[in-house]
């Protein structure tokens, strides 16, 4: 990312072709994470992640992790990462993948990374006692 002056970080010079409806784009225009309201009403932002996946030919995996905040302040609640969303050769590849991906993707996968952290709790839960059955 480069800025106009040291003075200057919270205003980044973006590349002209800078796209702010993906996720890269976004962040390189306006020097911050892309915020999301999740489907549980809760404040996140997405973080872009890469790691060794160890596939043979493409080495390198990419995947976004959300960071829950607080919804009156600026205390960190949680996080939750996806799956490997893509898979480059380097990590700069990788990393190219998730930042081109739309901002509405971005989105959607938020909500279906809620839902899915939903239903694996519910699977944790203790069955329910069943309350109409009469006592022996």
């Amino acid at each position: 990312m480069k800025y106009a002056g040291a003075e200057d970080r919270l205003n980044p010079v973006p590349p002209p072709d800078a796209d702010e409806g993906t996720l890269g784009g976004y962040m390189a225009i306006y020097g911050r994470a892309a915020a999301f309201e999740g489907m549980d009403g809760e404040p996140y932002t997405v973080g872009l992640e890469t790691d060794t996946s160890g596939d043979g030919d493409t080495t390198v995996a990419g995947y976004l992790v959300f960071i829950r905040w607080a919804q009156t302040g600026s205390a960190v609640m949680g996080h939750m990462e996806t799956d490997d969303l893509v898979h480059g050769g380097t990590e700069d590849e990788a990393r190219a993948l998730l930042q081109a991906m739309p901002l509405a993707r971005v989105r959607a996968i938020l909500d279906d990374t809620i839902q899915r952290k939903r239903a694996d709790a519910d699977e944790h839960l203790p069955p329910v006692p069943d309350t109409d059955r009469e006592a022996d």
